[in-house]
This record gives structure tokens, sequence and C-alpha cells, in this order.
């Protein structure tokens, strides 16, 4: 049943969509938000991934529960400078939020608009940002529960460890720091209100207390670099970070040297490292251009700007946020009794 209190438009419901996308909005509507028939939902979404929204609507009211659409080119100019007011309205009598947009340059600040009103109500929220249909048809149908046993078993070893060591044949070799007073997280995919989630998920995050080394982004980088860049196998990006800034990147690929740069130069803190994260998403085979997915990929990947100190604790902030992600890892987790390798070549070494 949907609530017409706000008219939108396109309608949803009438949007057809390709069958291959209905295993993914199942997995994403009731395994991974497990939305309840007495729940409220709202659905945000643009031009570009309507189809993908009408696949997750139709799966909405396969259950039967009440749910609002916004699609944003009706409610406001791309890119955002903010998020429409009745998209945040509408989320302060929700349970449940979905976001599967394409996003375009400089929107972060209206996206951090919407978290800031999932992270007070404590809303279970699905990031579902640049979605395609390559990830439906891919890492949305993972088995998300058993990604949920896996990043279970690794935030049980991270939480015990001091420091992290990773390195990649293309040349990362970076010694991560970690702060006893920055919490971990996953997001499996498995979305709670503890910590809202991407979809597709499969990763356990946290600030790190400090990084230094070489991290060499032979996968891909992220925001709307991503889109415009790829996959960086062919000209891989290196950036060497002290004491958690960076002090230098280079790249064959000289706009890509320049654009990285200026993206993490725009304010004090945006050549700050604010995550370290390692990827749990087996059901993810390889990188495909997208950081949605992309991130998740098994190994590690970081960031550079916003710790999401809501949930880390990381008292700092930023205005900018961009993942880098590499391949092919070596992990080492560390502590006063030793040193346990986690990963090897890229294939996890855990039992979960």
């Amino acid at each position: 049943m949907v609530d017409q209190a706000t008219p939108v438009a396109p309608d949803l419901r009438t949007t057809p969509f390709p069958a291959e996308f209905t295993p993914g909005a199942r997995n994403a509507v009731t395994t991974c938000l497990r939305i309840q028939p007495n729940e409220k939902v709202t659905l945000i979404t643009d031009e570009r991934c309507l189809t993908i929204a009408a696949s997750i609507a139709a799966e909405l009211d396969r259950i039967d529960c009440t749910w609002n659409s916004y699609v944003l080119e009706s409610l406001a100019p791309r890119p955002l400078t903010e998020m429409p007011a009745a998209v945040l309205d509408d989320m302060e009598t929700s349970q449940v939020s979905i976001f599967a947009v394409s996003v375009q340059p400089n929107e972060l600040h209206s996206r951090m608009q919407m978290t800031d009103v999932v992270n007070r109500r404590r809303m279970r929220h699905a990031h579902m940002v640049n979605i395609t249909p390559e990830i439906m048809t891919q890492g949305m149908r993972a088995d998300f529960l058993a990604i949920d046993r896996l990043s279970q078993a690794v935030l049980d070893k991270v939480r015990a460890a001091t420091y992290v060591r990773a390195t990649t044949p293309a040349g990362t070799d970076i010694h991560t720091q970690l702060n006893p007073d920055y919490r971990w997280f996953k997001t499996s995919g498995i979305i709670s209100t503890e910590k809202w989630g991407n979809l597709p998920g499969g990763e356990c995050f946290t600030a790190p207390g400090e990084v230094n080394g070489v991290f060499v982004v032979d996968g891909v980088v992220g925001d709307f670099l991503c889109a415009r860049y790829g996959i960086l196998r062919d000209t891989p990006l290196t950036i060497n970070i002290e004491e958690n800034r960076i002090t230098k990147v280079s790249c064959a690929n000289k706009d890509l040297e320049r654009d990285f740069w200026a993206y993490t130069h725009t304010d004090e803190n945006s050549d700050r490292v604010g995550e370290f994260a390692i990827g749990t998403n087996i059901g993810v085979e390889r990188v495909i251009g997208n950081i949605l997915q992309d991130e998740k990929f098994p190994g590690v990947h970081i960031a550079f700007g916003d710790p999401y100190g809501a949930h880390t604790g990381a008292l700092w902030k930023s205005s900018t946020h961009i993942d880098v992600v590499g391949l092919g890892f070596n992990i080492w987790l560390g502590n006063a009794d030793g040193e346990e390798q986690i990963m090897r070549d890229g294939e996890f070494l855990l039992e979960a």
C-alpha cells in the first residue's frame, strides 16, 4: 500500500524493469533490510536508476508495507546542493530508507544531510550509490548471510589487533596503527540500526590511528572519479602516506593524478586517511569499475577524508570522502602476542 500524500513522478509501480533484477531486489528488501509489513519505507531514486528502484518497489509491494518514493529530478535541479525537504521530512516517519541514485559531482553534502537523519533516528538505511544493472545481477545476488559470518570472523580478529600490515604485488606496503578509542564496524549487507550500510555490502571498517607507507590503487578510486577513470589496472595511482596524510601522488594518467590531488585537498582534512577497511564480499569475483561494489571486493581499501565519526568515534571531520581500492592483498594482523596472516593473494585464510 502506497501513501499518496506526496505526489511523485514518475510512478515506480508502472515503470517496467528486467526480471533479472528481482533476485537482487528481493535480497535487498527481505535479507538485507528485513522490512516488515508494518513498517514504512522512504525510497529515493533518480532518472538513471528508475528501473532498479522499480524492482525494489515491486518487492515492497509484495510484502505489503507502506512506502513513498522520490525521484530527485522531479524535486530539485542536479547536482543537488541540498537534499530536498520532502525527502528528509518523509524520512522522519520511516523506519527504513533506500537510496538508489547515480550521484553527480559535489553532491556529498546532500547525502550527508540524509545520513544525518538516518544516524539520529537509527534507521535501517541501504546506500545504493551508483547502483547499476551489472551490480543488481552480480553483487546484489551474493549470499549475504555467508558474507555476514565471514565479516564477523574478521571483526573479531581486527578488534583484538593493534596494527595491520598489508602488501600487494603492485607495490602497496602500508602499516596501519589502530586506535583503541575508534570503533570497528561490519557492514556485511545485513543492515541494522547500529550502522547504515552500502548495498551490496561486505566490509569491516574503522578510522585508523595512523597509516604510513605506499598504497597503489590498481583497482578503482571512488566518488565521481570512478565513473570518469574506471579500472586502474593499466594506469595505477600511487599514493605516498606519512602520518596519515598524503605526501605525494603519481600516475601515468596525469588527468587522474591532478583530479585526485584536487579532490583530496578540498579542505584541511581531505588528505587525511579517515577510513581503513577490509572488503569481505566473497560473492564478488572481480572489480568492475564501480566503487559501490568494488570496495567490497576482498582485500583492503582506505578512504581519505571524513572518518564517519558518529560511528567510529573519530572527532575530526571533512567535507569529502574518497575510497581507493587495490588488488591481490596479503594482510597481517598484529598485537603484543604476535602476528597472524588473514589473507594471502586476495584469498581469506579464515574459517567462517
